[in-house]
């Protein structure tokens, strides 16, 4: 133990949010006072002093597990419980105080509901008076439940106007062909590997699972961009194109796509491009998603089905800041251009064999110096 283990732990978090994280708990608190007293129109006990508690973590901490729906309404429902039948068994105020704290967290941990208010909120219900304790198995319903389910709908419409991720259920988004499994970027540093390591640990940590892998992945490419950022597309992409015009049939660009062993074809006007047509394109209606007889592609020109919005990369863009697109977004290929002319294309095996290179490279410090040699 050192004395900076004592000095408060440096936070990433800006002004901006700092800001928005004071005025909402203003809001949130403000507004569940009102509703109660005007709205409800509750007399006594329209506010308990757990809520500010609540408030901290729904509009400070939104992402935190501990600020879930489940566990403000579900962890200080159960923690007023716990804190009534302490008060109500127990006559020493200190004894039954420090059960009602205690069985509170264990009520909390078995619905997996924990919320550090609720301790205060089962204390109160201990110490906070005979008007309280007269409220008897009450106080669970009003003002508890009725004061965090307020502030939950407060903090929920507070944290989507900011275009916070609220609530944040930690669930995986669904990947783009509607598996069951991860995105690719996600395959690493897996659901399993993540899991492992908080086994290791064994306390609970105040980040969530999914929270944590995509805390690891934004790490993991900050090192590929430290290590790749350099590279440019011109570097990599593919130059003798092959190629088709709006005006050609869709027969002849599977001639095409089949004589080169290829899977899509930019569309070219002069040197503009103008679409791409990809293997799916030509074998899958867009509009129906049946398949097309082969005779329906001899009626049917390339402007016809081509793909109008592409995705482009420019020359000089780094090779890493298109790693998400063909990894997670789903692309195959990806033309390059200079302004709106056509000067190359990347494919996914561009990239895969590109970064594998780099990997077998040793790693540069400053001044290019490599960090290791691979004789060592």
């Amino acid at each position: 133990m050192q004395f900076r283990d004592f000095l408060p732990v440096s936070t990433n978090t800006g002004l901006k949010e700092c800001s928005y994280g004071a005025l909402g708990a203003f809001i949130g608190l403000l507004g569940t006072g009102w509703l109660c007293q005007w709205l409800l129109g509750i007399d006594a006990h329209w506010l308990i002093a757990p809520m500010g508690a609540s408030a901290v973590l729904l509009f400070a901490a939104p992402a935190s597990p501990l600020a879930q729906p489940w566990s403000i309404v579900v962890g200080n429902g159960v923690s007023a419980l716990m804190g009534v039948a302490s008060a109500a068994l127990i006559p020493d105020l200190a004894l039954a105080s420090a059960c009602a704290v205690m069985l509170a967290i264990a009520a909390m941990f078995l619905t997996r509901s924990l919320h550090p208010p609720g301790g205060a909120v089962a204390l109160t219900a201990v110490i906070g008076g005979e008007s309280i304790r007269q409220l008897g198995v009450g106080y669970v319903l009003l003002p508890v439940l009725i004061n965090s389910s307020l502030l939950l709908v407060l903090g929920l419409c507070y944290n989507r106007l900011l275009g916070r991720r609220y609530p944040n259920g930690g669930k995986a988004q669904p990947n783009r062909h509607q598996t069951a499994d991860p995105e690719p970027s996600a395959r690493l540093a897996g659901a399993a590997d993540i899991d492992f390591a908080l086994k290791q640990h064994g306390e609970l940590l105040d980040i969530s699972r999914q929270d944590l892998q995509a805390l690891l992945q934004e790490a993991q490419l900050h090192a590929l961009r430290e290590r790749v950022g350099t590279v440019r597309c011109q570097e990599v992409m593919s130059k003798d194109l092959v190629t088709a015009s709006p005006e050609e049939s869709a027969m002849q660009a599977w001639q095409l796509l089949s004589r080169h062993r290829i899977k899509a074809l930019p569309v070219v006007d002069g040197e503009l491009l103008v679409g791409i047509i990809t293997l799916h394109d030509l074998m899958i209606d867009r509009e129906s998603h049946q398949p097309r007889a082969a005779k329906a592609l001899e009626a049917l020109k390339v402007m016809d089905i081509m793909t109008r919005a592409v995705q482009t990369a420019r020359q000089d863009q780094p090779l890493h800041e298109l790693v998400g697109a063909f990894s997670d977004g789903g692309l195959h290929h990806m033309p390059v251009v200079e302004g709106d002319r056509l000067v190359g294309i990347l494919t996914q095996s561009d990239m895969v064999a590109a970064l594998f290179t780099l990997a077998l490279q040793p790693s540069q410090g400053a001044g290019g110096v490599p960090i290791f040699s691979p004789d060592k």
